[in-house]
């Protein structure tokens, strides 16, 4: 029965302690995001400050994870070069090490519950005196998750002192250390929070569970643990996130390997040579030590390192699917490419309409579209259409330069304007999205009526829009007037339901102003699409009276 309790303990503990680290890193996110950012930026210009920029950071926002995505952005805008992003990850290694020294001074020396009740206390009443959005709000979020940890750590402690009682102690003691190297791997990698496996390591070696040895192996074991969560995520991700998931893997696979190796001898080091008599302060400062010949052993192949990455895994899951392949400097085959790839963007953004109305894509076999986007996450579609859209702006502009005929001048100006206009329609989609999931969750009847019928305007819109692209011989320009006044006519009609239940009372002016903007925004979408099939289909002189035509957003 003991042990029961001491282990739902535990993990309690172990709960609370990741929902510690959570408020705190939201919570700072808020608080100083872009500070952060901003910070980290500058401290890109040699390898050396990279690390330290990177340490800083992470030790503030205890979560190496969100500096490896804010690394991630800025490579990917071509901010920081991958030598200099690889350094950024080996100093985020190193700052994660500030929540095991915390944890190791205060939570172990002092009365937990002296200090983190009173904190919970006082933080958790804020959250219903202080309005989400204000800095007063997420300040009391970080102090609650700040006392999350020691509360945590509390029924970690009490477990692990419980199951003591219960338990041969030398049955852990004697297992062989690559055992216990496992075991900080498995907890980590489960729990993704090397801080946490440190926060039960640290327990445990307080309660005499474990040797010192043993859990210096379990640390060893973390820190290849917590390098997963990025590597698994790379897997569909883009090829700068895989060169830096599998470079941070890298770094602590070899690193830990390495100094298990080494481990005893290491251990001799901190406990005999620099005299550390405290077990909780020597883990920690192993910890530390490992991180620091992290930095140590690869620095000076950054370079060497960066490049292989580059090399190993090449941007072909980025790229565009025709214009990369046709050199700007001839101009009729890159034409030729830049309409291919004109079609395959405006399919793109019909997928991600869809993906956005949780519906599947009926026609996405027809599509031809990138396997490894239609198996996106829908934000990640999303910013692999904003990544398109720069790619074709960005060879529009060389094109441009090599073009001399006025037809293909025209040709390449309509093809650009094409791709403009299917960007604006996936803006629209998506700042649509918000209102329907919450016209989607409303029990006001009126509300859901409204989500669905939005939803039936979309899904026919982009089925006739199809319609109107896969067969383009048959097509005329009286095809898409008729779909445009369609859309007007549609429009005009929403407005006058909209206004209808207003005036009924069936929804208050805060429920009415969601609907006029997600209806705002549906139509737009419907509008931006139309001209981009214009703009596809037809010449200059063809579609001079679609032109002429009144716009309907108001």
């Amino acid at each position: 029965m003991n042990e029961a309790i001491s282990f739902w303990g535990l993990l309690v503990g172990v709960a609370l302690f990741l929902l510690g680290i959570r408020f705190m890193e939201e919570s700072l996110q808020v608080l100083s995001g872009r500070k952060f950012k901003l910070f980290l930026k500058k401290q890109t210009s040699n390898k050396i400050k990279a690390i330290g920029g990177g340490a800083i950071v992470t030790g503030v926002l205890q979560s190496s994870s969100v500096v490896s995505l804010l690394v991630l952005t800025f490579v990917g805008a071509g901010i920081i070069r991958m030598q200099n992003a690889l350094a950024i990850i080996l100093g985020a290694n190193l700052g994660t090490t500030l929540d095991s020294w915390i944890v190791a001074l205060i939570g172990f020396k002092l009365n937990i519950e002296n200090l983190a009740l009173p904190l919970a206390g006082m933080a958790g009443l804020g959250f219903a005196v202080f309005g989400p959005q204000t800095k007063a709000f997420n300040l009391c979020r970080f102090l609650f998750g700040f006392s999350l940890l020691f509360v945590g750590l509390g029924y970690m402690k009490n477990g692990m002192a419980t199951f003591v009682n219960g338990i041969a102690i030398e049955q852990f003691a004697n297992l062989p250390l690559i055992a216990t190297f496992g075991i900080g791997f498995i907890i980590t990698t489960l729990i993704q929070s090397s801080s946490a496996t440190i926060a039960i390591t640290l327990s445990a070696l307080y309660s005499g569970i474990l040797s010192l040895p043993a859990a210096m192996a379990i640390v060893l074991g973390s820190e290849v643990g917590t390098t997963i969560k990025l590597f698994v995520a790379s897997i569909k991700g883009t090829a700068d996130k895989k060169r830096v998931a599998v470079g941070n893997f890298i770094f602590n696979v070899f690193n830990s390997g390495l100094i298990l190796l080494f481990l005893l001898p290491l251990q001799q080091f901190i406990t005999d040579v620099i005299n550390i008599r405290d077990n909780l302060i020597a883990l920690v400062l192993f910890q530390t030590l490992v991180n620091v010949i992290g930095i140590l052993l690869f620095y000076p192949f950054l370079n060497v390192f960066g490049r292989y990455l580059e090399k190993r895994f090449t941007a072909s899951d980025e790229e565009t699917v025709y214009i990369h392949k046709k050199s700007p400097a001839q101009p009729i085959e890159a034409l030729i490419a830049m309409e291919k790839e004109n079609l395959h963007f405006l399919y793109s953004v019909m997928d991600f309409s869809w993906s956005c109305l949780s519906e599947e894509n009926k026609e996405i076999a027809k599509m031809n579209l990138r396997k490894d986007f239609s198996e996106k996450a829908l934000m990640d579609k999303y910013s692999y259409i904003k990544f398109l859209y720069g790619e074709l702006h960005s060879y529009y502009i060389q094109v441009q330069k090599n073009v001399l005929e006025k037809d293909d001048i025209e040709k390449l100006d309509r093809i650009i304007s094409s791709v403009r206009n299917s960007m604006y329609a996936a803006k629209s989609i998506k700042d649509a999205v918000p209102d329907l999931e919450q016209l989607r969750n409303s029990s006001n009847d009126v509300k859901y009526h409204f989500y669905i019928q939005a939803k039936n305007e979309i899904n026919g819109f982009l089925y006739r829009f199809y319609g109107l692209l896969s067969d383009t011989a048959v097509q005329s320009v009286e095809d898409l007037v008729t779909l445009y006044k369609d859309v007007i006519r549609g429009y005009t009609d929403s407005l006058k339901q909209l206004y209808r239940e207003s005036i009924a009372g069936s929804v208050n002016e805060a429920e009415i102003t969601t609907m006029l903007n997600c209806n705002r925004e549906i139509f737009t979408a419907f509008k931006s699409f139309v001209f981009a099939v214009k703009d596809f289909l037809f010449s200059k002189d063809e579609s001079r009276y679609f032109d002429e035509m009144p716009g309907f957003i108001r």
